[in-house]
């Protein structure tokens, strides 16, 4: 599985839920009618809704081996000597302290970044050799894959078997990607009106500061750097303070694959300190930020009133899945659970509006809550776990206020609705029904294991109630007519709708946002032009034999 493409990773692990969905009892999981808790010959403790505590977590196969700032190709301690906590979302307990970065210790590594830029060997070395240091890294990403997988899944809560079957195989499949476009990135020869010799040159913008989010944190890593020193850029990295670990471990990786000091540098700290400061700085040419659609805003205010850097967001969703009249249930069923619940809900294209015809709407209901009371949430080093804690206690407090507002405002809790153990931060599966369009819970980006199940009657009407919101990101489409499905993905103002799929992220396949889900792409050729600047170059022709 270790070389396993981006798509299918998570088209197999759909496809395994799929075949067990029809094995799978009520009784396993989330059992509503299970007041204790049980364990099954797996050693899974199933939870009912009494909200038993869990067991005792399981060790991590896996020791922090780095804790402190990389600048310059070094790891060092932060200018003000402080630190942060990471903490284990399965009890909210102590990680490790990790080295809280601020704006001085970012303009070290700018100053690191500026100098392997304009003076090191990174911008001079061939296409080729970049391209022959980034498949080095790839090779080393797929050699320590398991031992990055249990550091990602212990630092933000995610199944182990998710991270090391899928998310660190798909990281290795986009630094090879981009490795192959690092001696194909070129320019074009124009024609002129006149004797005069015109191209194009594709130059790399310089020092590239990219700020990542906590739900993917590998993997944004290898959305951002990857086209990026394919490009031939330097990089001042921000992790989520949340979820340090893992870009410190892989950056370590690239510097012994070869790259130069100063290409990449990674601080973590908090937002507010370290990643206004990559925002604002005036050296900095250009800013890639993932996360919410509140602090996007900042970010690019930041990066407005500085130096006119120009800035790539990919921010919130609150996307449509549609369920149309010819659907089969039970597929579209699994389908809508895995499009919300995957990641815990902390997608932000989680298909969290789950628009379902009224021809069916009943039975998608009560068959929707039997796949959710069957979902197996506990320690996400447990084989067999589906759904891990919330990163944090802000996160899980979000998620259950949200709840109550889904409660208070009307809607029917058909399952789920309270919090699992008191130890941690688990929230049991959750799905409201009688969903209005006005209500928070279907206009608010959740970011949880929350699903908002609403009817609709006619295509028409499913469109405009789809596109009648302030986001834009992604949608899916699940029907057998070809005719429907083309009507929806033209009509659906968003950057990709999946028909009968959904949270198919292919290396090659653009991702990214309509109005307020952000600006640019993300993955694929159109990343390319985040990390590029164009320059015309003119020069005159003396009696050319043409024109």
């Amino acid at each position: 599985m270790a070389a396993m493409g981006a798509g299918r990773g998570f088209s197999t692990l759909l496809a395994r839920a799929v075949r067990s969905a029809g094995t799978r009892s009520p009784a396993v999981g989330l059992a509503a009618s299970s007041q204790q808790a049980s364990k099954d010959n797996t050693g899974i403790r199933r939870l009912g809704t009494a909200a038993s505590a869990l067991e005792e977590p399981i060790a991590p196969p896996v020791q922090v081996k780095y804790t402190q700032l990389l600048i310059d190709g070094q790891f060092v301690n932060a200018a003000s000597g402080k630190t942060f906590p990471t903490l284990d979302p399965r009890t909210g307990d102590l990680i490790v302290n990790v080295a809280e970065g601020d704006a001085e210790d970012v303009d070290r590594a700018v100053k690191a970044a500026r100098k392997a830029f304009d003076e090191g060997p990174w911008p001079k070395m061939t296409a080729y050799e970049r391209s022959c240091i980034m498949l080095r890294f790839a090779d080393l990403l797929e050699k320590h894959n398991d031992e990055i997988a249990a550091l990602e899944t212990w630092d933000n809560g995610k199944p182990y078997e998710q991270a090391a079957l899928v998310e660190v195989p798909m990281a290795v499949r986009l630094f090879r990607y981009y490795a192959g476009w690092a001696d194909k990135i070129h320019g074009l020869t124009v024609p002129a009106d006149g004797p005069y010799h015109c191209q194009t040159l594709h130059e790399p913008i310089g020092v590239a500061g990219q700020i990542i989010p906590w739900n993917f944190p590998l993997l944004m890593f290898a959305w951002k750097v990857g086209p990026a020193l394919a490009c031939g850029n330097s990089i001042v990295l921000k992790s989520a303070e949340q979820t340090p670990l893992t870009a410190l471990y892989a950056a370590k990786l690239f510097h012994e694959a070869g790259l130069p000091p100063g290409v990449l540098n990674v601080v973590s700290g908090y937002g507010p300190t370290a990643g206004a400061a990559v925002a604002r700085h005036m050296d900095i040419d250009k800013v890639a930020f993932t996360g919410s659609t509140e602090t996007g805003k900042a970010v690019l205010e930041l990066a407005s009133k500085s130096n006119l850097k120009p800035v790539t967001l990919e921010l919130g969703g609150k996307s449509p899945f549609i369920v149309c009249e010819d659907a089969d249930v039970d597929q579209a069923v699994e389908l809508a659970h895995f499009a919300l619940f995957f990641n815990q809900g902390q997608c932000c294209c989680a298909g969290s509006r789950t628009f379902v015809h009224e021809s069916i709407h009943d039975e998608f209901v009560e068959k929707a809550k039997a796949r959710c009371l069957s979902r197996v949430v506990g320690d996400p080093f447990r084989k067999g776990v589906e759904q891990g804690p919330q990163i944090d206690q802000d996160q899980f407090n979000k998620v259950m206020g949200y709840i109550k507002v889904g409660r208070e405002s009307g809607a029917k809790l058909v399952t789920g609705g309270d919090q699992i153990g008191t130890k941690g931060f688990y929230i049991m599966p959750t799905i409201f029904s009688e969903v209005k369009d006005d209500m928070a819970i279907a206009t608010d980006e959740i970011f949880g294991p929350v699903q908002s199940i609403i009817k609709f009657k006619t295509l028409d009407e499913v469109i405009k109630r789809a596109n009648a919101t302030r986001y834009g990101l992604a949608a899916g489409v699940f029907t057998k007519n070809i005719e429907t499905a083309n009507t929806l993905t033209r009509a659906l103002r968003v950057g990709t709708v999946w028909v009968n799929c959904f949270d198919i992220f292919d290396a090659g396949i653009p991702f990214g946002g309509y109005k307020m889900s952000g600006t640019g792409r993300e993955k694929g050729i159109y990343s390319l032009s985040n990390y590029l600047q164009v320059k015309a170059v003119v020069s005159p022709l003396k009696n050319p034999a043409w024109l």
